[in-house]
């Protein structure tokens, strides 16, 4: 009989490879970062290819927990506590299209039951199919879903009592689950959380920032950050950039192909005063919001309103600069708090302008930020995020605070 104190891990599983910049990843990492800074025994776990997957030693022996890359750190500010064990998935997985060699298969089918399980204790991922091997291999299972997706739950998974509780950072999109036959009493909704870095001062670097970016006599700065998509509002931030020639626009965040597309956008509405950068690293990001006069947050109507918690949005808030955000229904919740400077109704660029024009006159740049929204994200940090979850799991089955 195997001793039951080898099964001590927190497995995190994302079934993507790391590092790239979407936002779910960012999530997916941070909250395993948290797990670990709580003092579990966390391991990050995510498929690993091309040279690689080829090491001999990850073939033969794949769940290996070993510290986390400085590469990885770094790209989402991780912290010593957390481990990884990339699984190496060599030709032809994902090569030839196939449930056989499909990495996700090869993760949930393969790796799970014959090596990561004999030394997991509990289970969290955003993947379904392994969030179902684990429950079937008599591990239980914390499931993160955060869009609407229309597809029954196997009831046979959801009301297994090792399947402890799925988390969303929507009303609706619980609403959704519990109509696709989620439990009510196994789905809660928990925004997102911030990432420290974010409150953290970076005076002299913002203050490069601003050499850098305010050009032409401009000494107006409004930045966004994230996604590069129409329903972010992005098209909207450049049409408000042309009404205010004078103030500098800066967007960082997006793909190559997304930075292209806006870039040949303004261009060709005339507008000179908006500046895309593309991914930047967390470390860079934080002080870029503390350079900034205001940050947008200018989403539009429209179904992914019902549902998103913008990671960006905690980011902001952390970094106590003035923000200016459309009212979407997800979050009514922020309307009464002072953490935002001003609201305006979405998809108006008109209003948009308006509400940065206002909030520049009553809301001079501070260097130490607004206490008001530094104080009001504190209840939202990535470790209260994590407690919270853990709250919902029996105790008999939460693993043990590690020593280390």
């Amino acid at each position: 009989m195997k001793n039951n104190n080898s099964k001590k891990h927190y497995i995190y599983f994302i079934k993507e490879e790391i590092p790239k910049p979407e936002a779910h990843l960012v999530q997916s990492t941070n909250a395993a970062n948290a797990v670990a800074n709580l003092g579990y025994s966390t391991v990050l776990v995510y498929p690993s290819k091309g040279k690689e997957a080829l090491n001999p030693i990850d073939l033969i022996s794949p769940f290996r927990p070993r510290k986390t890359p400085d590469k990885l750190k770094k790209y989402y500010n991780l912290h010593d506590k957390l481990k990884v064990s990339p699984l190496p998935m060599p030709f032809p997985i994902d090569y030839v299209k196939s449930k056989f060699t499909s990495s996700n298969t090869i993760a949930s089918k393969y790796y799970f039951p014959f090596h990561i399980l004999p030394k997991t204790k509990i289970v969290h991922s955003r993947d379904w199919n392994f969030i179902e091997a684990a429950v079937k291999n008599g591990v239980p299972a914390i499931y993160e879903h955060h869009h609407h997706e229309d597809k029954p739950f196997a009831q046979a998974i959801v009301n297994n009592p090792l399947f402890q509780i799925a988390v969303t950072v929507g009303d609706t999109v619980r609403q959704s689950m519990i109509a696709n036959g989620m439990p009510p009493e196994k789905v809660i909704k928990l925004h997102n959380g911030y990432n420290r870095l974010f409150m953290e001062r970076h005076s002299q670097a913002a203050k490069e920032w601003r050499n850098q970016l305010l050009q032409n006599g401009r000494e107006k700065l409004i930045v966004y950050s994230g996604a590069l998509e129409q329903f972010k509002g992005i098209d909207i931030l450049i049409d408000v950039a042309k009404q205010l020639p004078q103030v500098q626009f800066v967007c960082a965040g997006g793909k190559e192909k997304q930075v292209k597309h806006y870039q040949q956008l303004a261009q060709e509405k005339g507008v000179d005063n908006i500046t895309f950068l593309g991914f930047i690293l967390q470390q860079e990001l934080a002080s870029l919001l503390q350079a900034a006069d205001i940050l947008a947050h200018p989403h539009c109507s429209g179904k992914a309103a019902t549902f998103t918690s913008p990671l960006k949005l905690f980011d902001y808030f952390a970094s106590g600069t003035p923000i200016v955000s459309t009212k979407i229904p997800s979050l009514t919740e922020f309307e009464n708090t002072k953490a935002i400077a001003a609201w305006c109704e979405p998809d108006s660029s008109s209003e948009f302008r308006a509400s940065i024009a206002q909030v520049l006159e009553t809301h001079p740049r501070k260097i130490e930020g607004y206490s008001n929204s530094i104080d009001f994200v504190k209840q939202f940090s990535w470790e209260n995020r994590a407690a919270k979850i853990l709250s919902y799991v029996d105790e008999s089955l939460k693993p043990v605070i590690s020593e280390q």
